[in-house]
């Protein structure tokens, strides 16, 4: 193979920008060192700018929010490399497009020269989809460059990953948004028509997106405005985005875990925070109200008994009420459980019991505690010599419950917080009377 950094290129070049095209397409940077916000990749010492200066490129899953820079970093390094470049989405390519793609792949790589297949939202392509690229990237006939949006220890078959490196794209900060801002206005030689509040804002509203960004502010360097416009007269010109959440994708479960963790950690407003991420986005109320009743009874337990009690009572008010009345009474049961004393006694106890259960077997509990419901059970001992603990002093017999070979176990151990205390003097009250009465 030629060396990867040669001169004679024989790429298929990606179209120039036109005078008339989107302002996003005008600034897509020409060298690595023009990414913003991607100095991790890009930098002097980036995994990406390393590589480049290695001349070995190797294939790679370029993971990332929309509008961070994976396909302008896939577009400039074919521009940088000997390798014959080919570029198709998994939107549009079926198995007939691929089979077309490998074949002209082995073809270039027949006479001495691979190929850079830049996949867009790879993530797209089913598993034997995904498994077809293996045999040509294993040879070195394609290197691969996939981008998408969706964790690739998801979406993406572990034998693609085995071969290609995951490589992070950052949701790009304030500082790197206003570096795209400076690079717009320079580029149309004309400043934007805000105050610096409403600059701020138009950054805020782009939430990590440049392309999303650029073409608001293209928007309004089209308009004939004269005064600066303060945040509220931007609002009216230009609708705040969406935030990025896909119910059944990474955010998705991101944000979960972020909620469940800020309630486990009792603080309640991080915990409202990220319950109100999710409602505004659209996650369905009743997905939230199972998780919080979940985490009552997880990290709550006995602690404080009411949590349970409330989380079931916000379902029922919600279920009532429906939205957006009944919200109020999740976001309710959310604030209780996070500011509720902790405890997952009854969750470490469940753990516990259920697999002394399944490695004790079959065994009998001791006779005196079992039913006789006939004569033949009553004459072999079934219930003899019970005693009923209400006919007890302090109404406590101290009876064994356990079976003859077993020893008795400690599953449950309450904390010293919340009601938990208080179980754990009744605790310590019978384990002193029991000791007393099989003296």
């Amino acid at each position: 193979m030629q060396g990867l950094f040669d001169e004679d290129d024989g790429q298929e070049d990606a179209p120039e920008s036109t005078p008339d095209a989107p302002l996003a397409d005008r600034l897509r940077p020409r060298v690595l060192e023009e990414i913003v916000g991607q100095d991790h990749l890009v930098g002097a010492d980036g995994t990406i700018a390393r590589m480049v200066a290695a001349g070995r490129l190797s294939s790679m899953i370029l993971w990332g929010p929309p509008g961070t820079g994976k396909t302008s970093l896939a577009r400039l390094l074919a521009d940088q490399t000997d390798l014959h470049f080919k570029a198709i989405s998994a939107v549009f390519s079926g198995v007939a497009e691929l089979k077309k793609v490998f074949a002209e792949a082995e073809m270039h790589f027949q006479s001495g020269k691979a190929t850079l297949l830049f996949v867009d939202e790879i993530h797209r392509f089913n598993r034997s989809q995904q498994d077809s690229f293996l045999p040509y990237v294993e040879r070195g006939a394609v290197v691969l460059v996939g981008a998408t949006t969706e964790n690739p220890s998801f979406e993406l078959n572990a034998a693609l990953l085995s071969r290609a490196q995951v490589l992070i794209l950052n949701r790009l900060d304030s500082n790197a948004l206003g570096q795209l801002l400076a690079k717009a206005e320079a580029l149309e030689q004309q400043s934007l028509p805000l105050t610096r509040e409403a600059r701020e804002a138009l950054i805020a509203s782009a939430d990590g997106d440049g392309r999303f960004l650029l073409n608001q502010a293209e928007t309004l360097l089209s308009l004939d405005i004269k005064d600066p416009l303060a945040p509220g007269s931007l609002a009216k010109i230009l609708h705040r985005r969406m935030a990025v959440y896909d119910k059944d994708r990474e955010g998705h479960y991101n944000l979960i875990s972020a909620l469940h963790k800020a309630m486990r950690g009792s603080d309640p407003q991080a915990s409202l925070y990220y319950l109100a991420r999710m409602l505004v986005a659209g996650e369905q109320p009743l997905f939230l109200l199972r998780r919080i009743v979940r985490f009552a009874s997880e990290d709550i337990g006995m602690a404080d008994p009411q949590a349970l009690v409330q989380a079931l009572s916000a379902k029922q008010a919600y279920e009532f009420l429906g939205s957006p009345e009944g919200e109020l009474a999740i976001v309710q049961a959310c604030l209780y459980c996070a500011t509720a004393p902790k405890s997952n006694a009854a969750y470490r106890a469940q753990k516990a019991a259920w697999k002394s259960a399944k490695d004790t077997g079959s065994l009998m509990p001791p006779q005196n505690i079992l039913n006789a419901p006939t004569k033949l059970m009553k004459e072999i001992g079934y219930g003899s010599g019970y005693s009923y603990d209400h006919e007890s002093d302090d109404g406590f017999s101290g009876g064994n419950y356990w079976p003859e070979d077993m020893q008795a176990q400690q599953f449950y151990h309450p904390v010293d917080r919340g009601f938990e205390h208080k179980i754990r003097e009744r605790l310590d009250f019978w384990e002193k009377l029991r000791a007393e009465k099989t003296r």
